[in-house]
């Protein structure tokens, strides 16, 4: 059942807005290739990934993607991209596909997911 409304998701998003549909299944490829233990729904009008529990999401807006961290004020901000002042949550903008790369976006994923799961991964 979840897996056809994230298939309606990305439907009428291709729809709507094909740039940020690409942008949403290159960060979906990129999340659920990070182990087997990844599982997606929609949730809040966006996919949101799980370990067990919930460690990130993908948003499309009018005008950009946004990458959301339930627990984004614990990860290292190395790279000085994570948006937002609340107690929890932080996000990542996506205006464009360059976006994923040049914010190391799979470098924040990454820890989202390890904190999540307890795994390393490479």
């Amino acid at each position: 059942m979840s897996q056809s409304r994230v298939e309606n998701l990305l439907q009428d998003l291709c729809l709507l807005n094909p740039s940020n549909y690409e942008m949403v299944q290159a960060v979906r490829q990129m999340v659920l290739g990070l182990g087997t233990d990844v599982s997606e729904e929609v949730k809040y009008g966006g996919i949101l990934f799980s370990v067990g529990t919930h460690f990130c999401g993908v948003f499309a807006y009018a005008t950009h993607i946004s990458i959301e961290f339930g627990e984004g004020a614990k990860l290292k901000d190395q790279y000085s991209v994570l948006e937002g002042k609340g107690k929890f949550r932080r996000h990542i903008k996506c205006l464009q596909m360059d976006d994923i790369q040049n914010k190391h976006l799979l470098h924040y994923v990454k820890l989202a997911y390890q904190m999540h799961s307890n795994r390393q991964i490479v």
